[in-house]
């Protein structure tokens, strides 16, 4: 998935993909949720939904980390010396179209939007202006 390799010389631990990928957790098959809020609370906490089957979006956890590889070189420059001329910023740009390709393959997400006003109501609907002037 990313070659596992992370900054320049440290390798991700188990641990460390384990908590990317867990930060990514997506419906599951059954369309259960992996938390539900209980608003008995204030503020309101979440509760972990003991049905959900563990399902995780993996390329979206592999575009954090090739997006966290990328930030490592981000201050690499390209320089020419004695005769030669190296181009450090490309390893920069290949990370970067790898967090591209992966994010690019997430799953969807979908938001909910409610429609105001609500149509057919016959209660008056307030109105707002902008910039109308405010009264004294």
């Amino acid at each position: 998935m990313t070659g596992l390799t992370g900054t320049a010389s440290a390798e991700y631990t188990d641990a460390q993909i384990t908590t990317y990928i867990e930060a990514h957790p997506l419906l599951d098959e059954l369309g259960s949720e992996p938390y539900s809020w209980d608003s008995s609370t204030e503020p309101p906490t979440q509760d972990e939904n003991t049905d959900w089957i563990p399902t995780y979006d993996l390329n979206a956890a592999a575009a954090d980390i090739w997006q966290e590889r990328a930030s490592a070189l981000a201050a690499r420059f390209d320089f020419s010396a004695d005769g030669g001329n190296y181009s450090r910023s490309q390893a920069f740009e290949q990370y970067m179209k790898q967090a591209r390709y992966y994010n690019s393959r997430r799953s969807a997400r979908v938001a909910l939007s409610i429609q105001w006003p609500p149509e057919n109501t016959n209660e008056p609907v307030p109105t707002w202006v902008g910039n109308l002037a405010e009264p004294d």
